[in-house]
């Protein structure tokens, strides 16, 4: 295989997933690591991507990129529904409690199933969130009594953030909240672009009895401008794929659960 048509494979696999290892591309290209540095060097150059240590993400990886939610909502969706149903069966049969759903595209997948998922088991939850997204999935719905914090309203997320909306999150004690990240990193813990976004998921994890994390992949090792919580103080991790190396060491050594979906 030619320079070009690795190079070129390599945007294609930056697109769908964000990053690239060098071992893995040297694997799959049955090239040696030294020849997939140099083609990561050349698309530097170019502007299509910008390296990382072992790897590079795509160019809109930054730490404060952030992709609009109605972008998002279209980005891995059946990977994100898997890992909402997943997720769901932290509920178990006949659930009746408090659940608290964080702003994102892979939390509003798990208020799509929720309804669903609570009338199979004969279920019934007291619902919060802060998202306008969120919301209208569970407005109305069966088995479900839904509150909808307020505060100003983020239009890149579709969520409420400020002072107001964390107040109002501190005043809770939900059974189980569901939170998104947009970078799960061993040395960073959970993290997100924006101090107020950042303000509003530190307060849903401090607040909840059970913190279950449900994140893609893509996000593991990724570091966003605030960190927001550490690995510490998760319950459950929900995602597509098993975490490697020094994540799943910094996992397990947190006490962390891991389901895959």
């Amino acid at each position: 295989m030619y320079a070009m048509e690795r190079q070129g494979l390599i945007e294609r696999m930056l697109l769908d997933d964000g990053r690239v290892a060098v071992v893995d591309l040297a694997q799959r290209f049955g090239v040696t690591t030294e020849t997939v540095r140099r083609d990561l060097d050349a698309l530097e150059q170019s502007g299509a991507l910008r390296r990382v240590h072992g790897g590079a993400v795509a160019v809109d990886r930054v730490s404060t990129s952030e992709v609009s939610v109605s972008e998002r909502t279209a980005l891995r969706a059946d990977t994100k529904r898997r890992i909402a149903a997943r997720a769901l069966d932290i509920l178990g049969d006949g659930f009746r409690g408090s659940l608290y759903l964080d702003a994102g595209t892979t939390t509003a997948a798990v208020a799509e199933l929720l309804p669903d998922r609570l009338t199979g088991t004969r279920g019934e939850a007291e619902v919060v969130t802060h998202s306008l997204a969120v919301a209208p999935e569970l407005a109305g719905a069966d088995r479900v009594a839904l509150t909808v914090i307020g505060g100003r309203i983020r239009g890149v997320t579709a969520a409420a953030v400020g002072a107001g909306t964390v107040r109002s999150i501190h005043s809770l004690r939900p059974d189980i909240v569901f939170v998104g990240a947009n970078g799960v990193s061993a040395g960073f813990g959970l993290s997100t672009p924006d101090p107020e976004e950042a303000a509003v998921k530190e307060a849903i994890v401090r607040a909840a009895r059970r913190v279950v994390v449900v994140a893609d992949s893509s996000k593991f090792q990724q570091e966003s401008l605030v960190a927001f919580a550490p690995l510490e103080a998760i319950d459950l991790l929900v995602t597509d794929a098993a975490p490697e190396g020094e994540l799943a060491e910094a996992l397990a050594a947190a006490d962390v659960e891991v389901w895959s979906a």
